[in-house]
């Protein structure tokens, strides 16, 4: 009896032996080398776990959820009359923004919340149309974007030189670039706003919006508007709306140093 209990205490013993060795094994530590000053070092990269980064995540999250908005509406014109109304140009493109932005920082200021300007006062426009460009807000106030490109019609050249010069500004579009600008885009005339979901493509000469109110229609005196999304354009058809006398666009572009809040 006494042989049995010792081999069975003798197996235990082993099995404990064998079990630590296992989780000893099991466990990856990783070595952390501090800076000189005894702080953590930062991250060398800010993705996403799809490997995308904090400002191309924001842009596809922008982008789907205008992709959804279009789904919804179905094709039916929805009421862009009312300054609460997310259907306007520009309260739909600043909508798709602050449904998003809350988990997003710019790096450089990662406890101050993202903000979009409004467009510029009428009298601050002057001489040109209102509409064609957002407020100056700096990056410490909010502001993500930058401005990339802008065109302004200049009534020194001819109309030529103007249109040649609007087309190398539309060739500028990349993917989640944010369009201001006034003009008659043939649903209507002043200012609009939209927001591009590809670069510009040279081998068609296009580029892919999506933007809501540039075609509408009155019911019983009360405006509605459509929902586009991923619309193909020739970059002359964009031109003709805003390469006109006292008119102009801008192109707004999300900063690189976008990161994920919290980081």
């Amino acid at each position: 009896m006494a042989g049995i209990r010792k081999l069975l205490c003798l197996t235990l013993c082993a099995l404990f032996v064998f079990s630590c060795a296992i989780a000893e094994e099991d466990i990856d530590v990783e070595e952390i080398i501090l800076n000189p000053d005894g702080t953590l070092p930062e991250p060398e990269a800010t993705e996403s776990p799809a490997g995308r980064t904090a400002r191309e995540s924001f842009i596809d999250d922008i982008i789907a959820l205008g992709e959804e908005i279009y789904i919804k509406a179905d094709g039916k014109p929805q009421r862009a009359y009312l300054k609460s109304d997310i259907y306007v140009c520009k309260n739909f493109t600043v909508y798709l923004f602050r449904q998003n932005r809350d988990k997003y920082r710019m790096a450089e200021y990662p406890d101050l919340q993202l903000k979009i300007p409004n467009n510029m006062p009428e009298k601050q426009c002057k001489p040109y149309s209102y509409g064609y460009c957002w407020e100056d807000v700096p990056a410490s106030k909010g502001n993500p974007f930058v401005e990339a490109a802008q065109f302004l019609y200049d009534s020194k050249q001819s109309k030529e030189e103007n249109i040649a010069r609007a087309l190398e500004f539309m060739k500028q579009v990349q993917r989640g670039d944010y369009f201001q600008m006034t003009g008659d885009y043939k649903g209507g005339k002043g200012a609009h706003s939209a927001i591009f979901i590809s670069d510009y493509d040279p081998e068609t000469n296009t580029v892919h919006s999506m933007d809501s109110n540039r075609k509408g229609k009155r019911i019983n005196g009360t405006r509605y508007g459509y929902v586009l999304f991923d619309t193909e354009m020739q970059i002359d058809s964009w031109v003709e709306f805003f390469c006109m006398k006292k008119c102009g666009a801008t192109l707004y572009r999300l900063r690189d140093d976008i990161i994920f809040a919290g980081e």
